[in-house]
């Protein structure tokens, strides 16, 4: 039954007509008695959504209220059942209820102006958004704000993600919010709403991205793609221009060349029953000619003797093989180890860890 009625339409609840139900009850008597009724069934009604007027005026009723008969519960619940069945369509009550139905439909700019037009309150409970927000959105916001503050906002996430807030904190601002933390005894609920509130329209004051990744992130993957002279000459401009850009750069580039520094020795085996026989065969034939003497023997040294013993007599039978080949085969090793990254069935050692067992 819950099911069927939006909080919205219990704001004027269905007109009971006075023969159906006992005429002595008001309407709001009568929407005491649904309320009351579905909240012993086990339903789960946000009576919160509703206006504080109205979310006052039914405590009050249901306060006032004692016993109500079999018949009269019937009757009202009957007249429910049949107001709720007539409905053909519901729209959402007001312009905040509008806004919360498009969400998603119409721009973010053309609705925070909307609601700043209607003075329309932009979040319910602003913490519960926050809640599901990121380390990574948060991070920047938790630095700039006063230590007070801080110390509110972690105590109101959930505890694994202000942990991880904490852990990417400075020291000393760290433990300053973490003593700032025992303070918070006395704040107020209203206090707690006014800074969610706060927080979250800092969030959304921030300007819209055109993309999802950061240019480093997006040059990465360009040149991860690209072949390895057009790769290494990008590279070397990126040094004259911005060497800190081309080290976060050349930090997000997987290459062949970075097989031995990135992969485990043990995650080798089954890297390559993913990769096709005739490319791991080309790859490591053109290898020590491309410069990747060191990345064919780390894949060597690391699967089973026979077949290493194998694949060196092919190498060797296999003679000098066209740079252009051995690149696309490169290649195509690089793809086979970044899609079981992405689909998370390999993790890349990062560059300066000793993690290579």
């Amino acid at each position: 039954m819950n099911d069927m009625v939006p909080m919205g339409s219990l704001a004027p609840l269905p007109a009971f007509e006075a023969d159906s139900a006992p005429s002595s009850l008001s309407r709001r008597a009568k929407a005491a008695i649904v309320v009351r009724l579905l909240l012993n069934e086990g339903a789960d009604i946000p009576l919160e959504d509703l206006p504080d007027e109205l979310q006052e005026a039914l405590t009050h009723q249901m306060g006032s209220m004692r016993l109500v008969d079999r018949d009269t519960l019937s009757a009202v619940v009957a007249e429910f059942a049949d107001e709720i069945e007539s409905i053909g369509l519901s729209f959402p009550s007001g312009i905040a209820g509008a806004l919360d139905a498009l969400d998603g439909k119409i721009s973010r700019q053309t609705a925070i102006r909307l609601r700043r037009e209607a003075g329309v309150r932009q979040w319910g409970d602003p913490w519960a958004r926050l809640k599901e927000l990121s380390a990574d959105k948060l991070l920047p916001v938790l630095q700039n704000e006063s230590i007070e503050v801080a110390a509110v906002m972690l105590s109101k996430l959930p505890v694994p993600l202000a942990a991880d807030l904490l852990g990417q904190l400075p020291g000393p601002q760290a433990r300053r919010i973490t003593y700032a933390v025992s303070l918070t005894g006395a704040v107020t609920p209203d206090a707690v709403d006014r800074i969610g509130l706060s927080l979250a329209m800092q969030l959304d004051a921030q300007p819209a991205r055109a993309f999802d990744s950061d240019p480093v992130s997006r040059v990465g993957a360009i040149l991860n793609s690209s072949n390895t002279l057009t790769r290494d000459d990008v590279l070397t401009g990126l040094d004259e221009t911005d060497q800190g850009f081309a080290n976060a750069v050349r930090k997000a580039i997987f290459t062949f060349a970075n097989i031995p520094v990135r992969i485990a020795r043990r995650d080798v085996p089954r890297i390559l029953r993913e990769v096709p026989s005739e490319s791991l065969l080309t790859a490591l034939a053109g290898a020590e000619a491309a410069g990747h003497a060191a990345t064919m023997a780390f894949i060597l040294d690391n699967m089973s003797g026979r077949m290493a013993d194998q694949l060196r007599e092919d190498i060797t039978d296999a003679g000098k093989v066209k740079p252009a080949d051995a690149e696309e085969a490169m290649s195509e090793v690089v793809r086979v180890i970044r899609q079981m990254e992405s689909t998370g069935n390999l993790l890349l050692v990062e560059e300066d860890s000793d993690d290579t067992a």
